[in-house]
Order: C-alpha cells, then structure tokens, then sequence
C-alpha cells in the first residue's frame, strides 16, 4: 500500500516559506514526527529555517542515511563526487583519512564502499566530532585541528586524503541560505578572506601524512579551483581538477609523485 499523502495544510505552509520540494518534506516530517504536537513543532521549525535534515536527524548521501546533529554542517550532495572519487582510490587494506569530516559522510561512504579500508576521521568541532562518531567507528574518529589531531603512526601512512574544508570567503557568508549560515557552526563555513586559509595549511602538510603515490582531495568551488590546485602543485603534488555538473561538485585530486624521497615533518 502506498503510503498517505501528507496534510495539504503543512504543505502548503512549507511551499509558503520557500520549500521547493514541500510535498517530500512534508511526507518527511510526517512520517519522523512521533506526535501531533511533535510535528506541528517540526513543522514550524522548518517554516523558521531550520535545516530539514535537523528535524528528522538524517540526511541522505550516496545512498546512506548519515546522522545529523543540529549545529554540524549538513552534508551536501556536491560532496558526493569527492566520496565516490576516494573510494574509487581507495582499495582493500587502503588507510582512508577524513578530514574536516563534519559528520563523518565521506569516510562513512568510503567505508560502505570498501569494507576493508582502514577508515579515519578527524575535526576541530566538538559537536561535529560526536556526531561523526556516531556514523563511523568512534575509536577511527579524532578531534583536533587538522594533522594536529592524527597519531603519528598515520605520518607517510595515508592511501586517501579526502578534505571538505571550509571555502567560503568571510565575506560572502552573510550571502548563504538561512539553512546554512544560521543553523551551521561558522567554523564549518569561514575560509577567511580569499576561502582558502585551510586549504593552504591542509596542501601544505599533507605531503608529510601521505603514502608515496597516496591522493589528496580537496572540495573548492569551480572559481576557486585554479588557486587550490596550484597551492596542491606547490606542495608537490601531481593536480588534477574533476567536476561533475550533475551534482555541482569541483574537487582538485593532487597525487604524491615523491616516492623515495622522504617524508617531513
């Protein structure tokens, strides 16, 4: 049997405050709501601007349901391209890094993917941290602030480097949806003046973290894609940019062309 139509009046009261997809959402909330009351304050939460994926807890990516916890940067499907690119790299026994991880999505697709890789996860936001580990091994997730997070058994270790930074320029912040930039901890979001303050310390000290021939994966946008690749080349990185128009995705791909020649500190 198919399942109910939602109530034509939340519906409606979604597609008023600018809900594209109101009917899904709808039938979303109804069917995550364990009361009238608990959906009548779904309902106008998400009418206020709270993220959907809040209200229910989950958000879908590469077909999983990763949890979500109010606060944490939401998961988005450009985001997608990175992961399926990493656990395209990745292969069994692969040691798989996260970093920046937010939820934990990408590592978590990784790991779906290919069961046998050694998966870990690292972020600086406490919040973001237990809610990764709640989607990955909590023993494989570790917070701190970038590399200064990682056991030093991982250094020259890491097959994939898989980073979704924060790139989005201070100043355009107050330019984002509602969703994001009121309901998403800053430090998810802020990559200084340019957007790329953490993608230059990540290309910077990935090259000590990597395996020889291991990748490093940076989300950017199609703009600023040129910059990362060549913080990536300075690094001494073979770089390559893919994009995928489907789901919107840029990511810049450096590979580790130094084998044999050491790995700094």
């Amino acid at each position: 049997m198919a399942p109910a139509a939602p109530p034509a009046g939340i519906v409606a009261r979604l597609r008023a405050a600018g809900c594209v997809f109101a009917e899904e959402e709808a039938a979303l909330l109804v069917d995550a709501a364990s009361s009238a009351e608990e959906l009548e304050r779904m309902v106008t939460d998400r009418v206020d601007g709270t993220p959907l994926e809040v209200l229910v807890g989950w958000a879908e990516f590469c077909g999983l349901r990763i949890v979500v916890a109010p606060g944490v940067f939401v998961p988005r499907r450009r985001t997608e391209l990175m992961a399926r690119r990493a656990a395209a790299l990745a292969g069994p026994g692969s040691v798989v890094l996260d970093l920046c991880c937010g939820t934990g999505a990408v590592g978590a697709a990784v790991l779906a993917a290919v069961p046998t890789a050694e998966v870990y996860a690292a972020e600086l936001d406490p919040a973001a941290v237990a809610c990764a580990r709640r989607n990955l091994p909590p023993d494989r997730v570790l917070e701190g602030d970038l590399y200064d997070a990682l056991p030093e058994g991982l250094r020259g270790r890491v097959d994939v480097l898989a980073c979704n930074a924060p790139y989005v320029p201070t100043d355009e912040i107050a330019l984002m949806p509602p969703e994001a930039r009121d309901h998403e901890h800053r430090v998810s979001l802020d990559g200084g003046a340019d957007g790329l303050d953490v993608h230059r310390r990540v290309a910077a000290g990935a090259p000590a973290w990597l395996a020889p021939g291991g990748h490093l994966l940076i989300e950017t946008s199609v703009a600023q894609a040129p910059a990362t690749a060549a913080l990536m080349t300075t690094a001494g990185l073979d770089t390559e940019v893919v994009h995928d128009e489907d789901v919107g995705g840029t990511v810049v791909v450096g590979t580790e062309v130094g084998a044999g020649r050491g790995h700094s500190a």
